[in-house]
């Protein structure tokens, strides 16, 4: 019988177990989006504490439009990536993998004045002025062009390529959770009439050719995983209207893809919540039917009954752990020994107030016009 503890393989990549830590904004990199040595020691904790794996924060692609919060880390520059090299060793030597996630923000940026995006709607509800973003409604975004659409396209390979010089043993592309690639997925913040609107195929053309391109530039054994959802930061409860039908689609046009995991976010009210559909299937089992590499499942499982549970019933190979490892980064170490976890403290979630300061954002700004 498979154990949550089992040695694993991702891609040509071996974990010593089934966790990961789950990509969480944390925004402690500097106002230039240079990691630092507190971004070191709390990447490294995780380590020590026995995950199997490591997803970033969301990692920004390019310097103009791609950046979601001040403080955010970027991976475009050689500053930035020697800066990172030195948190992936750190990972590499407790025998834990990393891997780079990167984002776009698109529309949901929250601190940026002048946002493009697939369709020119303004997105739903306020920004997060907790993350460092002035307080307010989200600004009208500017529609894409293809040259716009291209840059993108560029700056997620130039990002990848970065990554690998960095050490990182692969990268997650952010397609979930309302951001740019999500935008393009999801009907009603894309309204394009042109090949990246539409049916379901043309909604996913970006990531696909991203993916594609990617998958030419970059040896074997460098992961490329792909994180889905259905809820978006700015609307948690959005749900794709045709349920499991939209679902199913969508995996099948996934499942032609080289990708070497599919990671289904469900960090709002947890899996139960967030993967179940009304006919007893799930987003994640539906993965593990359709698509021929692992998946990782996320959303309150660090309850080992209910993870273990996902694994026996087939509904997913790996298990992505965010706030309670946040709580716990020895949190696999203790599950292993049935030691009681610490309650998760919402503080936590924003690691150094001092960076939220109205005038944090106007020097970010200062510096970044």
């Amino acid at each position: 019988m498979k154990t949550l503890f089992d040695e694993v393989t991702i891609g040509k990549r071996k974990l010593n177990n089934r966790f990961l830590v789950a990509p969480m904004t944390r925004v402690s990199a500097d106002l230039y989006g240079i990691p630092t040595t507190e971004m070191e020691a709390y990447y490294t904790n995780f380590a020590k504490g026995g995950f199997g794996g490591i997803i970033t924060e969301g990692i920004y692609t390019d310097n103009l439009h791609s950046r979601s919060y001040p403080n955010q880390p970027g991976l475009v520059n050689a500053t930035q990536i020697e800066q990172w090299k030195k948190i992936v060793t750190s990972i590499h030597r407790h025998d834990s993998i990393a891997i780079a996630q990167l984002m776009h923000a698109g529309g949901i940026s929250q601190h940026l004045d002048e946002t493009r995006a697939p369709s020119a709607i303004r997105p739903l509800g306020e920004k997060m002025a907790h993350y460092g973003g002035k307080p307010g409604r989200f600004p009208m975004p500017e529609m894409m062009t293809k040259e716009n659409i291209e840059d993108v396209k560029n700056g997620f390979i130039n990002s990848a390529l970065n990554a690998l010089e960095a050490g990182f043993d692969g990268i997650e592309l952010h397609n979930a959770n309302g951001y740019l690639l999500d935008q393009f997925l999801t009907p009603y913040t894309n309204t394009r009439d042109d090949e990246y609107g539409g049916n379901w195929e043309n909604r996913l053309r970006l990531v696909a050719t991203i993916i594609k391109s990617i998958k030419r530039r970059v040896p074997e054994s460098f992961i490329i995983g792909l994180r889905i959802s259905e809820g978006k930061v700015n609307n948690p409860d959005y749900r794709w209207e045709e349920g499991h039908h939209a679902a199913i689609a969508i995996l099948k046009i996934l499942s032609k893809l080289p990708i070497d995991y599919l990671h289904v976010a469900a960090e709002s009210t947890g899996w139960a919540n967030e993967c179940l559909y009304n006919n007893g299937m799930s987003l994640t089992g539906l993965a593990k039917m359709i698509l021929n590499c692992p998946v990782i499942a996320n959303g309150n499982l660090h309850d080992k009954d209910l993870a273990d549970y996902l694994l026996q019933t087939k509904q997913a190979d790996l298990f992505a752990i965010g706030k309670a490892a946040l709580a716990n980064p020895d949190l696999v170490n203790k599950l292993k020994r049935n030691r009681p976890l610490k309650n998760f403290d919402s503080r936590s979630l924003y690691p150094n107030p001092s960076l939220f300061a109205e005038e944090v954002y106007l020097k970010y700004r200062a510096h970044n016009p």
